[in-house]
């Protein structure tokens, strides 16, 4: 699992100049493709009030939005690889004002979970994937501070969102709010201008295959380009070696025989089950505790306050030479310690006790976020990441789909909500010990498999080496 696999892009990334106006860009859309979702909770009550509708029923709406969020990946992924990012974004940016403009006009909730879900979904995957994809063609060696900055838009936009949506529903109603939300989402468009495609300077050949990989550290820290060189993946080299036809396939469905994807996409199908529902029901809980809208409002605020300044400093860490080599196990990590905050839920008591949970959850929230996508490149590399996302968003649709109105049911049945954040807590600690496990093992196995390539690298520096995949090497 290479720190810095995108060395294996046809052209050198800047690592900066434009490329931190596109960190703005993919700043403002992936703010609105997660936080959106997130802050329409606050009409929930309102909503299940005036269509008379279960918890599970309401569930649905964020859940048909994100999981139509995700199964658009592939088509995202299509797209991009055949128009680039930027007008991919502008579409997207248009689709989901559309949709917010059709469902304030809604007669049932199956006019929202058409028009918000479906629309509204599928217009925000067109802001997703482009804005993660052109990251990783601007930026290599700060790539994980750049995502880390990306991603910090989620937490941002819904600290913003959150009491913007409260306040809107109280001077203008649920049907006023989503035309207003209609106009303010085309900033999208604004983002996806911004998204001009790099300028691609081929790098020159080096002399010898192992200071080409040393060559994408230009930050002057010698430890750090030996770092890059000693965990390369064979797999990403030898992928490199088939030229740029392999790289922009449009599906590439050679993923499933790559062990680490399959590790990062098993996990991340369960953890998924119990991801969202959590951010979906805060609200809604302490609305049900007989707290007032805006102090339930307040406590989305907090916890994206929390996930906003985590982000960043966990994309900072993530690029420190001890934790990039092994950046798979500070997501196990992370996911690990969303799970422990779940199971402790039904310690808090009170208001503050769910201020304190909001604070701790956003914590760990934040550390997953800002490194979900990270280690997927990680993984497979820059050149096949837009591919890989699309695989993995259409898998990972299922458990999106399913995960809150599953557990919205336990809230029907029950009457309380600590056996959901309990479920939940299972969900999340299950694949987070299964990552430490797994990637344990696949660090050790790509250790023995870098030993022989590095040898015959060393005694033939000048010729072009076949390099056995992963896969095939463990065959």
């Amino acid at each position: 699992m290479p720190p810095a696999a995108a060395t294996n892009l046809a052209h050198k990334p800047p690592d900066g100049g434009w490329g931190w106006a596109v960190v703005v860009a993919a700043f403002i859309s992936i703010g609105f493709s997660y936080a959106f979702p997130k802050s329409l909770t606050i009409y929930f009550k309102e909503i299940q009030e005036y269509f008379s509708v279960s918890y599970s029923e309401i569930a649905w709406l964020s859940s048909v939005m994100l999981a139509s969020m995700y199964a658009g990946g592939p088509v995202s992924s299509i797209l991009v690889n055949r128009y680039g990012s930027r007008p991919v974004v502008m579409l997207g940016g248009l689709m989901v004002s559309a949709a917010m403009v059709l469902s304030s006009f809604g007669t049932t909730i199956i006019h929202l979970y058409l028009c918000v879900g479906v629309i509204g979904g599928f217009g925000l995957a067109f802001n997703l994937q482009p804005a993660l994809t052109i990251i990783g063609t601007y930026f290599q060696a700060k790539r994980p501070l750049a995502n880390g900055l990306a991603m910090t838009g989620s937490p941002v936009f819904l600290s913003i969102l959150a009491p913007l949506n409260q306040f809107l529903f109280d001077s203008y109603g649920w049907r006023g709010s989503f035309l207003i939300l209609g106009s303010i989402v085309l900033n999208c468009c604004v983002a996806g201008a911004l998204m001009r495609p790099v300028h691609k300077q081929v790098a020159s050949k080096p002399s010898s295959p192992l200071p080409k990989f040393n060559k994408a550290v230009d930050e002057g820290a010698a430890a750090d380009a030996s770092m890059q060189t000693a965990d390369s993946d064979p797999e990403e080299r030898r992928h490199e070696g088939k030229g740029p036809s392999q790289a922009s396939k449009l599906a590439d469905f050679s993923l499933f025989k790559h062990r680490g994807f399959l590790i990062y996409l098993t996990g991340n199908v369960v953890m998924f089950f119990g991801f969202f529902a959590p951010v979906v029901f805060l609200a809604p809980y302490a609305k049900h505790q007989g707290i007032d809208e805006y102090s339930a409002a307040f406590l989305l605020t907090i916890f994206a306050l929390v996930d906003m300044f985590i982000r960043p400093f966990t994309g900072f860490l993530g690029n420190t030479r001890r934790i990039r080599p092994k950046i798979q196990y500070f997501f196990s990590f992370a996911v690990s310690y969303n799970g422990i905050c779940h199971l402790l839920f039904p310690l808090a008591s009170g208001y503050s006790g769910l201020v304190v949970y909001a604070v701790f959850f956003g914590v760990g929230f934040g550390m997953v976020s800002a490194l979900l996508f990270e280690v997927l490149m990680d993984l497979v590399g820059a050149p096949r990441f837009s591919s890989a996302l699309g695989l993995v968003t259409i898998i990972e649709c299922g458990p999106v789909l399913l995960g809150p109105p599953m557990l919205g049911a336990l809230v029907d049945t029950f009457g309380e909500y600590k056996y959901l954040y309990v479920t939940c807590g299972v969900l999340m600690l299950a694949p987070g010990l299964f990552f430490f496990i797994m990637h344990y093992f696949n660090y050790k196995k790509l250790k023995e498999e870098q030993k022989p390539e590095a040898a015959v690298e060393t005694r033939r520096p000048g010729e072009t080496v076949e390099l056995k995949t992963n896969d095939e090497a463990s065959k």
